[in-house]
């Protein structure tokens, strides 16, 4: 969607200027002016001045004119910069128009929490403690008028079931070949630290008429509504609706510590800050349904191996803190170890899934420029932080910045995470001895609770070895696993995923795929065909939004996109993750200001330092060795077996 002429004279020009202006306005305190006046504490107020305002128009002219990934990556890296910086001026909304009612009490301040992560998220910002604490509300990365949901008399069109028969349905398993089924699992994994929207009240569904042939069980189809925002006072009920997020907005590692201090609780064993792990290592899931997450919907085979990987490194993270700090309490050792296994995924998430999954150089290096800076890993290592700037030495250990809005997840960062084609619909579980097949399963046999009967019968050596061997499939259209469009819950209720998916969008206000990237400043799709880029795919789109390319839903236009080299997901989901992904770290003081020996302790900074997604697999099952041999990044496919 952008001229792929030959780079014009002037905008080399351009470029070759950039990088001279960005040194020269890097070199400024963050937070100030050219004249060292503090900045306005508002979105407007960053990167206001005029030369970053020149910069940052010359790296979108020549973004819309050339493209980012289309140039050498020092100039690619440039435009990246000046694109972030637009963003965050013009991308982030603020939905606490009106004080939230309805909350749990906040508790008092205490000594421990200047140092410590709090089980619901408070107290990560001290001015405001109740910021990103689970039960509070999504932000938007739109400007909010754009946000309330579609009118009833067009939100059911086309037709969601009919969008997933259509354009989502797998017709032939496609795979993403650069990548292994770890890739999948993290993703999840990591989702489930991130957000959820809680679970869907089973009154007044959405009721999606059926053809008479559709073998769906019940007809209507009914898909579940988000639930209300119970902290929205009625003063407000003009404005676009809210929604909350259960889990903390933080990035914390939740999903393993559990987001209420019950929930923190029962999962400690009480003894060296460990947490409760079986003898034979697998995960103790209780017979409670209301405490077993594998009873949560979504759960299967490879979130149950993400949990228990990491409730062992954390065990293993208490034991090296044990040996170096014994008169550490129990208490003192947990808050450390989580402290360091929060940003251990962090950092593996950065540095090593999101360059795997979008592999172009440029993205690589910037990445990995958001946790080492410039400087990269090795100056790092030897010299450590060179500048306070995050350019120059990375987000980790910079200041704190929220770019005036108080921090949160957002709508439209929940709706570019929906990457369900990853997941295929059939495996082949292997021995990492001589990788013959031990069990082949469909994903019905390793969802919900059956996740923890394979792992009694295939080891979780082999499970790891076989996702590391396997690829994920490809996050495009008519490619979305048809077990999860007819997925079936513990609590015995039937969804269609893929339906769900498209009307969720619709619902949450999230605009469709033209408007949306019109509001993240991209060019819309004029034609189906620019959009696919294939005739026949672009006839097929067609049909199902009755030739109205501005109907055509956020999840169909991004898995249908061309997109840079390297990319497995769409650049108009990039330009949310440009924006969000950095952010994470920005706002969160444990990430910034306090990341630091005197809170995680000398001996917690050297293990975030020193361990990788590798390291973490090797260190718990050693026998991965041979197939890992020769991999630089976990994420991507592993060596197979041999005999």
């Amino acid at each position: 969607m952008r001229s792929t002429k030959r780079i014009p004279w002037v905008f080399l020009g351009v470029v070759a200027l950039l990088a001279s202006i960005a040194a020269l306005l890097l070199r400024q305190r963050p937070g100030t002016t050219q004249d060292g006046t503090a900045e306005e504490a508002n979105p407007s107020g960053y990167r206001q001045t005029l030369s970053w305002l020149l910069y940052d128009q010359a790296a979108e002219d020549l973004d819309r004119a050339v493209g980012w990934d289309k140039v050498p990556t020092p100039l690619g890296l440039l435009i990246l910069m000046g694109l972030r910086n637009i963003l965050r001026q013009k991308n982030l909304y603020d939905t606490t128009h009106e004080p939230a009612i309805n909350q749990p009490p906040l508790e008092p301040m205490q000594a421990q929490y200047l140092t410590e992560r709090t089980a619901d998220g408070t107290y990560n910002d001290l001015e405001n403690p109740t910021m990103g604490m689970a039960g509070s509300r999504f932000g938007r990365n739109i400007p909010l008028e754009y946000t309330f949901p579609e009118p009833r008399a067009t939100i059911l069109t086309p037709n969601p079931r009919t969008v997933s028969i259509e354009l989502l349905t797998r017709e032939k398993f496609q795979p993403a070949t650069t990548l292994n089924m770890l890739a999948a699992a993290w993703i999840q994994f990591m989702v489930r630290d991130w957000f959820s929207h809680g679970t869907s009240p089973k009154d007044n569904p959405w009721l999606i008429e059926l053809s008479k042939d559709d073998p769906w069980p019940e007809h209507p189809m009914k898909i579940m509504r988000v639930p209300d925002d119970p902290t929205r006072p009625d003063s407000s009920r003009h404005l676009p609706p809210t929604y909350i997020n259960t889990e903390t907005h933080w990035w914390d590692a939740s999903q393993i510590y559990g987001v209420t201090k019950q929930q923190t609780a029962f999962r400690r064993s009480g003894r060296d800050g460990k947490l409760v792990i079986g003898e034979n290592g697998l995960l103790q899931l209780p017979s409670d349904p209301a405490l077993n997450h594998a009873m949560v919907p979504g759960w299967w085979l490879g979130l149950e191996m993400m949990q228990t990987l990491f409730t062992l490194e954390h065990n293993a993270v208490c034991d090296r803190l044990r040996a170096e700090y014994p008169s550490w309490s129990d208490d003192d050792i947990f808050a450390r170890a989580r402290l360091i296994i929060a940003a251990l995924t962090a950092k593996i998430h950065t540095v090593e899934w999101t360059p795997a999954i979008i592999s172009h150089p440029t993205s690589q290096f910037a990445l990995r420029a958001n946790w080492w800076g410039a400087e990269m890993e090795t100056l790092y290592r030897a010299f450590g932080r060179l500048s306070n700037s995050e350019v120059i030495s990375g987000i980790p250990g910079s200041e704190t910045n929220h770019y005036g809005v108080p921090y949160c997840l957002t709508e439209e960062f929940t709706i570019v995470y929906r990457m369900h084609p990853l997941i295929p619909d059939e495996y082949d579980f292997r021995s990492v001895i001589d990788d013959k097949t031990i069990l082949p399963c469909t994903f019905a046999e390793i969802a919900g609770p059956h996740a923890e009967e394979i792992l009694q019968q295939i080891s979780l050596t082999n499970a790891f070895y076989s996702f590391g061997t396997s690829n994920p499939g490809a996050i495009i259209l008519n490619n979305y696993p048809r077990s999860l469009q007819k997925f079936e819950r513990p609590d015995g209720i039937f969804m269609d995923l893929a339906a769900t998916d498209i009307l969720r969008s619709r619902e949450l206000g999230v605009p469709r795929y033209n408007q949306f990237r019109r509001l993240l400043r991209l060019p819309p799709a004029s034609s189906f065909e620019e959009l696919t880029g294939d005739p026949a795919l672009a006839e097929k789109v067609r049909r199902v939004y009755n030739d109205d390319i501005e109907r055509v839903d956020l999840i169909v236009g991004m898995f249908a996109e061309k997109r840079p080299p390297g990319f497995a997901f769409s650049e108009t989901a990039f330009r949310i993750f440009v924006l969000m992904a950095s952010r994470r770290l920005n706002s969160d003081r444990f990430f910034t200001k306090d990341f630091t020996p005197a809170v995680y302790s000398p001996v917690g900074m050297d293990w975030i330092r020193d361990n990788t997604m590798s390291t973490v697999l090797l260190r718990h099952y050693p026998h991965l060795r041979p197939a890992l041999r020769g991999t630089d990044n976990a994420f991507t496919p592993w060596s197979k077996a041999t005999v």
